[in-house]
């Protein structure tokens, strides 16, 4: 007896509790399943089921076995799955979601690239700056930015993500540049999305509730309200580098950036990722590391 043989008649038994329900599942007679059993427990030297005229029961031995057995089984399904899907190509619902601004800026550019190469794909896109809960809304991947809290999703870090503290220079000749995170408090701060802002000191994460004159949820709103010398603006890297770079801003307090923070593609726990959804993540992680940006970020 080979060691697979009567592992599936096995499990149908345990399953339905009934050996003719669990010929009649697999499509062989009942005298067949008695065989395959009889001879899997002469192989084990053990009994594995309590036989009654009424009732199929496991017993301790068969319980223990029925747990790896059904490990076996999921792993050899998973296996066929796998195998499939490399030989397919990328096709059907690909839903996901994205903050707003960076979606619209960098994220729908190149999934329509992705879709333009895959015309199999029916992609759905929801850009919100609400956080979606991806597992109970049914999506395929998530965009996040910044740090990602949550265990129940398995995290690919797809491009880096700084925020600069800054202020244009009209601003800080008339004020002065903040020398310490505690000075931060005497400036006007233009305040985005966020209602507190995060910075390091040492080993230490310091949180700064800021205060000013000027408030919008939207972060090309503060970038120009930041070069108009209102104040100092606290945003992510894709919105001041270019600014930094021709000298319409200025980066303060460098030291005190927070660090481990990304941009990320976030999925389902799962053992393993559809090839839609595998291949949009190593498109969408080539895709932003090409754009200027990124080059000048890293």
């Amino acid at each position: 007896m080979n060691r697979w043989e009567g592992m599936e008649a096995f499990v149908a038994v345990a399953q339905h509790s009934h050996f003719a329900r669990a010929a009649e599942q697999l499509g062989v007679s009942t005298s067949h399943i008695s065989r395959q059993i009889a001879r899997l427990e002469e192989s084990l030297q053990t009994r594995l089921f309590y036989r009654s005229t009424r009732q199929v029961s496991l017993t301790e031995s068969g319980q223990a076995f029925l747990l790896y057995c059904r490990q076996l089984q999921d792993g050899y399904d998973e296996a066929i799955r796998v195998v499939q899907d490399l030989a397919s190509t990328p096709k059907g619902l690909l839903r996901l979601t994205c903050a707003v601004a960076y979606g619209e800026r960098f994220i729908v550019p190149l999934v329509n690239e992705f879709m333009a190469t895959h015309p199999g794909l029916q992609v759905e896109m929801d850009l919100s700056n609400q956080t979606e809960d991806i597992v109970h809304e049914g999506l395929d991947l998530a965009i996040r930015l910044g740090r990602v809290p949550d265990s129940r999703l398995v995290a690919t870090r797809l491009a880096p993500r700084k925020m600069y503290l800054c202020a244009s220079p009209e601003y800080l000749d008339r004020y002065g540049a903040p020398h310490s995170l505690s000075e931060l408090a005497r400036h006007n701060c233009l305040i985005g999305t966020s209602d507190v802002w995060h910075f390091q000191s040492g080993a230490r994460e310091i949180s700064f509730r800021p205060h000013g004159n000027w408030k919008c949820n939207s972060g090309s709103a503060v970038l120009d309200a930041a070069l108009r010398g209102f104040g100092l603006c606290h945003l992510p890297d894709y919105y001041v580098i270019d600014p930094i770079r021709e000298g319409r801003l200025r980066a303060l307090l460098p030291g005190h950036q927070v660090p481990d923070t990304a941009v990320w593609g976030m999925v389902p726990q799962q053992r393993h990722i559809s090839p839609k959804v595998r291949l949009l993540i190593d498109h969408l992680k080539t895709g932003l590391a090409a754009l200027p940006v990124y080059q000048q970020t890293e």
